[in-house]
């Protein structure tokens, strides 16, 4: 049975081939665009190719039984009709509820004909990251709403649930909502940045405008998209958010906010 991972040094792709390989996979195909700087792990079957460019992909879904599906808005209709074609079976994608920016995913897998699991995830704890520049510059983080809260997630553990679908049927027709083990605010987040830093951060609580300056230097023009479309839509109830989702499909304890600042504190300090 080969399994394909899309997007296979992207930031959640890459993790996903990891996973597998924990799990004792053997047949696993990446999808890279660029396979002599990939640097996959020994035993990983490497195809070149990525999902924007059609005609690489037959090759690499040859023989293909399950396929992780990285989002591919643009032409996600026409890499499903390859996958189909080639005789891929079942679709792991990540991808939104179908109202969400990523909603065309799962509606045009829903649509392929093709078996499918949907993974839905939170906001990723990597997002905080963008608020390094200004951590290392100011000491602050500038957002408008403090006390807006979400359940981050790790993308280690949207790739430990990708891989646990892949290698089984029990999750077929299934949407999971994947959030992270905490409900945390705005402020909270800076709150643990500033444990695991060893140093204070202040929030700073700025307009629209002064947020998307602030993140300028580390989005670039995305800072627009964010500020209007991801900081908008984090739940103001939070009661309302998944929390355990993770540990109920893997069967292991997600990662906390804390944990995930803890080892990543030099990616704030780094320039």
């Amino acid at each position: 049975m080969t399994i394909l991972v899309t997007g296979a040094t992207g930031n959640i792709g890459r993790k996903v081939v990891d996973q597998l390989l924990a799990r004792g996979a053997t047949d696993v195909r990446a999808l890279t665009n660029n396979p002599g700087k990939a640097a996959l792990p020994a035993g990983v079957e490497v195809a070149e190719g990525y999902l924007g460019r059609l005609d690489s992909l037959p090759p690499a879904f040859a023989g293909v039984d399950r396929m992780y599906l990285a989002p591919a808005p643009g032409n996600v209709s026409e890499v499903l009709a390859l996958a189909r074609e080639a005789g891929v079976r079942h679709v792991v994608d990540l991808s939104g509820e179908p109202e969400s920016w990523w909603g065309s995913v799962c509606t045009a897998v829903e649509g392929s004909g093709l078996a499918w699991t949907h993974l839905w995830p939170a906001d990723f704890m990597e997002n905080t990251l963008m608020w390094a520049p200004q951590i290392r510059e100011t000491g602050s983080v500038r957002e408008p709403r403090p006390e807006s809260a979400s359940a981050p997630i790790a993308m280690i553990d949207i790739a430990a649930v990708a891989a646990t679908a892949l290698l089984s049927d029990g999750h077929l027709g299934r949407a999971y909502s994947l959030g992270g083990p905490e409900v945390l605010s705005r402020t909270a987040l800076v709150g643990h940045l500033a444990t695991a830093l060893g140093r204070d951060i202040t929030f700073i609580e700025s307009s629209r405008d002064e947020t998307i300056e602030a993140l300028r230097s580390a989005m670039g023009d995305r800072a627009i998209w964010y500020v209007d479309n991801v900081l908008t839509d984090f739940d103001p109830d939070p009661e309302s958010l998944p929390i355990t989702s993770v540990a109920d499909i893997t069967g292991r304890p997600a990662t906390t906010f804390a944990e995930w600042a803890t080892d990543n504190a030099a990616l704030f300090t780094a320039d």
